[in-house]
């Protein structure tokens, strides 16, 4: 029994963590079950309950999540700042998947079920991200700075990108198309919420009058006994999009705290209330028009915080930003880019 206790008390924050992360996530897959439109009220109000989940788990890290190194207030300062910082890196995210539902013209109803899948997907391959960046950062100061010049990179690219007119992306020549299609024989058209249909199923549509114009040699080619839908070549495409945006967003919340206990759980609370916060920036996405900028801001802070700490390492000069600095900054960053949104819908 001591040694159950002992093992409990070592490792308390990590079962918190995961009770508190799959609670919320069953119930949030027990609450949306059908496939339906989300509303921006529904919306709105499970946004409101991710971020109440993040705010609670932070309390805890107050009180009870201090370690030999890191005090519990300090601990749930990292986390919140961690936590808002990858909110609001989701942002352009969130836009690139808005583009990719619209070329594929995924109906509203379905938009649910491949976010669901697209976030379990996240969560998976941001832990190896983590992994692999903790353990990268802590080989010494060249690779943060290397770190700090690619999130410098991204965010000079993302202000090009911004000062351009925005071209609608044809994602048939995307790679995870072709991935997918290499690999399953397609059928064009959305089959209800179904991501695979069988070759029965697609040999019983092709005697339907209104899929006359399809042309697909079911005894030729590929032999396989499932056909992937649209819904899953855009689900292939969002997550291979959170792969390339995670090596922006993962070396940022790494620069805020190389525990990786707070970087993952700060991502991972982030990403869970992701779905949710797609269905209401869809809705304001015309009304919040200086977000995207507040991203590109983020970013040239976040790279400046990783040069300055690897220099400090390198050189000694002695400066270095605190996390309770960081904190302040992140949030008046967002604070002040809804408030000019907001002045700017008026005028």
């Amino acid at each position: 029994m001591e040694s159950f206790i002992d093992i409990f008390t070592q490792y308390r924050t990590v079962i918190v963590f995961v009770f508190f992360s799959c609670f919320a996530l069953f119930l949030d897959i027990f609450m949306h079950k059908e496939s339906k439109v989300i509303t921006l009220k529904n919306a709105s109000l499970w946004s409101v309950f991710w971020i109440f989940t993040a705010l609670l788990f932070a309390v805890y890290l107050y009180f009870f999540g201090g370690t030999e190194t890191i005090a519990g207030p300090q601990m749930a300062s990292l986390f919140i700042t961690g936590y808002a910082l990858e909110k609001i890196l989701s942002v352009d995210n969130l836009f690139v998947m808005m583009a990719i539902f619209a070329w594929f013209n995924i109906p509203e109803q379905y938009r649910h079920r491949i976010l669901y899948w697209g976030i379990i997907g996240a969560i998976v391959f941001r832990g190896i991200f983590v992994l692999i960046g903790t353990s990268l950062f802590a080989l010494g100061p060249y690779v943060e700075l290397v770190f700090a010049l690619i999130v410098g990179w991204t965010a000079v690219m993302m202000l090009k990108k911004s000062a351009k007119t925005e071209e609608v992306e044809d994602y048939s020549s995307h790679f995870a198309f072709k991935l997918v299609k290499k690999w399953f024989p397609l059928w064009p058209k959305i089959h209800g919420n179904q991501f695979f249909i069988s070759r029965n199923v697609v040999e019983e549509e092709l005697l339907k009058p209104e899929n006359k114009e399809i042309k697909i040699d079911t005894n030729k080619g590929k032999k396989g006994k499932y056909f992937a839908t649209p819904l899953f070549v855009c689900l292939a495409i969002i997550e291979l999009s959170d792969v390339m945006f995670a090596f922006d967003s993962v070396p940022a919340i790494i620069a805020v705290s190389k525990e990786p206990i707070i970087v993952y759980s700060a991502m991972m609370f982030a990403i869970l209330g992701l779905r949710t916060m797609y269905f209401v920036l869809e809705a304001l996405k015309d009304q919040l028009h200086y977000l995207e900028k507040a991203v590109v801001i983020l970013l040239f802070f976040v790279a400046f915080k990783i040069g300055l700490n690897s220099t400090n390492h390198l050189f000694h000069h002695g400066y270095s930003i605190e996390a309770s600095h960081s904190l302040i900054i992140v949030m008046s960053v967002l604070f002040i880019s809804i408030v000019l949104s907001l002045l700017k819908k008026k005028a």
